[in-house]
């Protein structure tokens, strides 16, 4: 018995110094401050599949760029009308938006036969780089956001997405854009919460051959606000996913080769 309680009082220790972690980072302008290498403002599309993946999965991100006041677009691939609910999701992603202190004029929601959402339904990817395109020239983008080849969740839309913007550079023009992809992480580390930081600063600082990033999430309030915005969505154990997942305490950022 008392090895049980020399374990979770373990586990609450390193819990809460990593909340510390956090909150100490939310203090300092010194959370991945080379992450773009200047000074200047950037122009960011994050590109999703849909409405609540910015809050359940790039909440770090998009905290970390608004704080900066780098100007944030999203794209927003589907309604999320899996449920029949496309247009009370919309909505709910608007909310959430206004939450992260995204303009919603800055926020598109697409609702296109071609990507609809729901699993076994494979997304137009010629399609979605030229949508990908036209925000591009739209809005001066320099730098996109987006999952990885497994799309943290494995969700077939999510890893549609990742390959539309990898169709998107292999035919873009435009080589000064800069790709980043937000990395999937195995299941063990995916719930254990805010105990991942230090995995992920480990493995940003530690890894050699691709150029990455950690990301650690100045504002985690705000993330739960954001998620809570999606009332359709916001049943108990979507609950105990944003309390428990460390993409709301953190996110690794991986580069994108532009000659995919």
């Amino acid at each position: 018995m008392s090895s049980w309680l020399l374990i979770i009082i373990s586990i609450i220790v390193v819990w809460v110094a990593s909340l510390y972690k956090i909150l100490q980072a939310s203090r300092s302008q010194s959370n991945a401050d080379g992450f773009f290498g200047t000074g200047e403002k950037r122009n960011v599309l994050l590109v999703i599949a849909h409405p609540d993946d910015e809050s359940m999965f790039f909440s770090p991100t998009i905290n970390y760029l608004i704080s900066r006041g780098h100007n944030v677009h999203i794209l927003c691939m589907s309604t999320g009308n899996a449920d029949g609910i496309g247009n009370i999701r919309k909505d709910e992603l608007y909310q959430a938006c206004a939450v992260l202190k995204i303009p919603l004029k800055q926020v598109k929601v697409l609702d296109h036969v071609d990507f609809q959402d729901g699993f076994g339904k494979l997304w137009n990817r010629n399609l979605m780089a030229e949508i990908v395109e036209e925000e591009v020239s739209s809005h001066a983008i320099n730098l996109i956001l987006t999952f990885d080849n497994y799309g943290v969740s494995g969700h077939c839309n999510h890893r549609d997405v990742h390959h539309g913007i990898c169709n998107f550079l292999s035919k873009t023009s435009q080589r000064d854009i800069e790709t980043w992809e937000l990395i999937s992480t195995n299941i063990l580390r995916k719930y254990i919460g805010p105990l991942d930081i230090w995995l992920s600063i480990f493995s940003a600082t530690h890894h050699s051959g691709s150029q990455m990033h950690c990301l650690l999430n100045e504002h985690p309030r705000k993330s739960f606000q954001a998620m809570s915005q999606h009332l359709s969505q916001w049943v108990w154990f979507r609950k105990l996913f944003v309390s428990f997942s460390s993409y709301t305490y953190v996110n690794t950022l991986r580069r994108i080769n532009n000659n995919h």
